[in-house]
């Protein structure tokens, strides 16, 4: 938009959030709308795989709980129950105006407090924001079907939160990791160990290290699209290289995996919007936003020993969430891989 119109948008915002309609034919219409996706996101094992997992990852908590929510919620929720849900999180503490490019930051605070002034610092007492302990759970879950051609398989470990020592490091490890797909090139020559030799013995389809933080936890792990007969070496794979960190990580592939982040990072940021929604995010995790100076700076400082650090806190003899979905009929079980997460060597 037009820097003139930014006053404008901030007013239509506002009004969205603090003063919505809700018309009972626009929510019937929107019911609608997320029933079918809901349908569309069941039909993507990309997709399900992680919901799967963080639902046995952590089970019994709201981060294991689908972002849409089950059909009878979708088709039973109420005009009443979204407007308690308004009162109980639309609160100013939990909202962030950002904004990037042609806008004047004096200006932009001024527009918020005239725009979002009113709105409540807390919950009313009538719809109080529960505060539920993220626990995680070693366990396994399996949506076994063989009549798919393939199999996708998941493996995780509990990491920190956002504000966790060990963040960055984290950030290095998935890194090192790193992703391949059977289309890519580099076989023998791919700097990742891991990718290296999923490539080399055709173990997968594709292969790729996550790193999923939230306020007081996270999932750090493989997931990986295989052909069912390839999942018992491809797990101890995974695992073994996961646990390489812990022991092995070297300063070399340590500094290569730090020029690649960076760049990674840094090359996100390549327009108003993604800088808009750095600054939101960062503002809402850390209470501030780090320049992009400051965070290639802490990527900087990340060594071979707080990888090792890292991953002997996360990874090295810790439980294991798992997830299956498809042929999966030959995934190792929940203790088989519970043991490879140390060695009995060094």
């Amino acid at each position: 938009m037009f820097k003139n119109d930014v006053p404008r948008a901030l007013s239509i915002l506002s009004d969205m959030l603090t003063a919505p309609k809700l018309d009972e034919g626009a929510i019937e219409r929107e019911r609608a709308v997320i029933l079918r996706e809901a349908e569309e996101v069941a039909g993507q094992q990309e997709e399900v795989i992680f919901d799967l997992l963080h639902e046995t990852a952590y089970q019994g908590h709201g981060l294991g709980r689908t972002i849409l929510g089950p059909d009878n919620n979708i088709k039973g929720i109420k005009k009443a129950e979204l407007e308690a849900y308004i009162r109980a999180h639309y609160t100013g503490p939990r909202i962030v105006v950002a904004g990037a490019g042609a806008v004047d930051h004096a200006a932009l605070v001024g527009l918020a407090e005239s725009t979002f002034g009113r709105l409540p610092t807390g919950p009313s007492a009538d719809a109080a924001v529960a505060a539920e302990p993220a626990l995680f759970v070693g366990s396994e879950l399996r949506q076994r079907d063989d009549d798919l051609p393939l199999a996708h398989m998941a493996i995780a470990v509990e990491t920190g939160g956002w504000t966790n020592p060990h963040a960055f490091p984290l950030m290095i490890m998935q890194t090192l990791l790193g992703s391949w797909d059977r289309a890519a090139v580099g076989g023998a020559n791919l700097a990742s160990p891991l990718c290296r030799k999923v490539g080399e013995g055709a173990l997968a389809h594709s292969v790729s290290a996550f790193n999923t933080t939230y306020k007081d936890t996270g999932l750090f792990g493989v997931y990986a699209v295989a052909e069912p007969t390839s999942l018992f070496e491809l797990s101890s794979t995974a695992l073994y290289e996961m646990v390489r960190l812990a022991h092995g990580a070297g300063d070399e592939e340590v500094e290569r995996a730090k020029v690649a982040l960076k760049t990674q990072l840094l090359g996100g940021l390549d327009g108003t919007t993604a800088v808009c929604e750095d600054i939101g995010r960062q503002v809402l995790t850390y209470g501030r936003r780090m320049s992009p100076a400051e965070v290639a700076a802490r990527v900087d400082a990340v060594t071979a020993g707080s990888v090792k650090a890292a991953a002997r806190a996360f990874v090295l003899d810790k439980d294991v969430a798992v997830a299956g979905l498809g042929n999966v009929h030959e995934m190792p079980d929940i203790n088989w891989m519970r043991r490879r997460t140390h060695w009995l060597r060094y």
